[in-house]
């Protein structure tokens, strides 16, 4: 007797569940775990979030790892099966949303390392708008998220599964004011990794000017 494939998970992890001999402990997973839509108590966790890690892949499925940050809440839950973050001015290389307009497919972590210290998968397919577009569709979204700044995109998300990631070893983070002088233009950040700038010893203070 053939069983039907499981609801989630992909053929591949599936099959190396059967060579692993995890297969019972993963349908454990996926029926006590996995949900379809988001529950209660994953959207007001979504709305406490101030970072999520994005990932991403290409038609040919070459892969892009992302993070986006803002205000608690700007990761915006619009129903148990859909939620928007926005896109603003950056590097102009736009990478993820690249992907997307080839490979809509879309996996979001958020993970909160200060409190609770337990993160949440959030999978499914998005979709790009404009700003006036997608406030048309859904007025709620909010409005200010960057002082003086406003959104080039909108990326939509519509829900196929959420999962819990495990606590076990996320680590606890303190909270700390960032430094000041910061600018998200800054000169120091290109140099960091080419060799121009040397990594500060730990426990030393940046400068507070821009160098």
């Amino acid at each position: 007797m053939t069983l039907p494939p499981p609801p989630f998970g992909s053929a591949g992890e599936h099959r190396l569940q059967q060579q692993l001999g995890t297969t019972e402990r993963a349908a454990r997973f996926y029926d006590q775990q996995v949900r379809p839509c988001l529950t209660p108590e994953m959207r007001a966790f979504i709305g406490r979030q101030a970072m999520v890690f994005l990932a991403t892949a290409d038609s040919r499925g070459e892969c892009d790892a992302s993070f986006r940050a803002g205000p608690p809440g700007f990761v915006h839950v619009l129903g148990d099966q859909a939620l928007a973050y926005p896109e603003f001015r950056g590097n102009g290389v736009l990478a993820s949303a690249g992907n997307m307009t080839e490979n809509p497919h879309l996996g979001m972590l958020f993970v909160d390392f200060t409190h609770h210290h337990v993160g949440l998968h959030v999978n499914g397919v998005a979709r790009l708008y404009g700003d006036t577009e997608l406030r048309a569709l859904h007025p709620t979204l909010p409005t200010g998220i960057a002082p003086g700044r406003a959104p080039e995109l909108w990326v939509h998300l519509r829900v196929e599964e959420a999962y819990i990631h495990c606590s076990k070893y996320i680590p606890h983070l303190e909270p700390a004011p960032r430094p000041a002088g910061h600018s998200p233009a800054r000169p120091k950040d290109a140099a960091y990794f080419t060799g121009s700038q040397r990594p500060a010893p730990v426990g030393a203070s940046y400068p507070s000017t821009e160098g």
